[in-house]
């Protein structure tokens, strides 16, 4: 917490933290795998330039630079001495301002790690889950920076996640402020068409993920063609395949949408999943330059 280790039972903010109450806080998430070499987290240096961008957006000044962020997150997996674990960066306004004008509160930095499974079950990832349009749409640029992976911008997600649990699905997919299809609560969504690879654009009220990204690699350099366009929920109930893409969520395959099922055994998805995990692993050497070691 802002430059120094502290126990986990004392990391602690006050009470009118300014976040608390306004969601003025922007964060990350990121994961660190078990390889062959020892622990290394995937693409790290990129999770940490998004980060200030986010922070940017929200006119926070991270007083940390990327490197110094990316040195703070490997001593905390050292000094927790974990193999495997979820990382959480979170820059937030801290307590010395209350109101809606926040640009005399301090800016704090907190990194935690600790670990963390597949967030949508190890069944998921082979069986594939469950989806439901959401009837919560996603705002736009001119409403919220959308780009900004901000704090209380995932109320938002929570609604939506918690509408499609409460109807029986694991997860849900929204739209945007025009109708089309945009991404889970937070996750990016991948159609596959005829070995084409669809996905949504950045004006679709998407953040653009970095797993996401990593997979447009993946996908070209295995010979499919991926675009980027509108997509509407008829193409989802169409799709061949199609597979959510996150941090949390890793690849995660998609085998029901309100009620349309999308039959295995998905070649597509798979493929792509296998060498997502080869490379997070350090299995595959033509990625290795994502992984930063331990």
């Amino acid at each position: 917490m802002d430059g120094e280790l502290v126990d986990w039972k004392n990391a602690r903010i006050h009470i009118l933290t300014h976040a608390l109450h306004y969601g003025s806080g922007v964060f990350e998430g990121i994961r660190c795998y078990n390889t062959k070499k020892g622990p290394a987290v995937f693409r790290l240096r990129e999770h940490m330039q998004r980060l200030h961008r986010s922070a940017r957006l929200y006119r926070m000044s991270i007083p940390y630079s990327v490197d110094e962020l990316m040195s703070a997150t490997k001593d905390v997996i050292k000094a927790n001495n974990l193999k495997e674990c979820y990382i959480r960066p979170i820059v937030y306004r801290g307590y010395g301002e209350m109101g809606l004008n926040p640009l005399e509160a301090p800016i704090n930095v907190s990194i935690a790690v600790w670990p963390w499974g597949t967030y949508l079950g190890e069944d998921g990832l082979e069986n594939g889950i469950r989806a439901k349009i959401s009837s919560f749409r996603r705002l736009n640029s001119n409403v919220i920076p959308v780009s900004a992976k901000a704090t209380g911008q995932y109320i938002n997600s929570i609604l939506a996640k918690i509408e499609a649990l409460d109807s029986g699905f694991n997860e849900a997919i929204m739209l945007d402020f025009r109708g089309f299809l945009s991404e889970g609560p937070g996750e990016n969504l991948f159609l596959v068409s005829d070995d084409t690879l669809h996905t949504a654009p950045e004006h679709a009220s998407i953040l653009p993920g970095i797993t996401r990204d990593s997979v447009f690699t993946i996908a070209q350099d295995l010979g499919y063609q991926v675009k980027q366009m509108d997509l509407t929920r008829e193409m989802l109930y169409l799709a061949d395949e199609a597979f959510y893409t996150g941090t949390a969520a890793e690849l995660t395959p998609i085998r029901e949408v309100d009620g349309w099922i999308i039959e295995k055994p998905w070649p597509v998805t798979k493929k792509l999943q296998n060498v997502f995990f080869n490379t997070v692993k350090g299995r595959d050497d033509k990625y290795l330059g994502w992984l930063d070691y331990i």
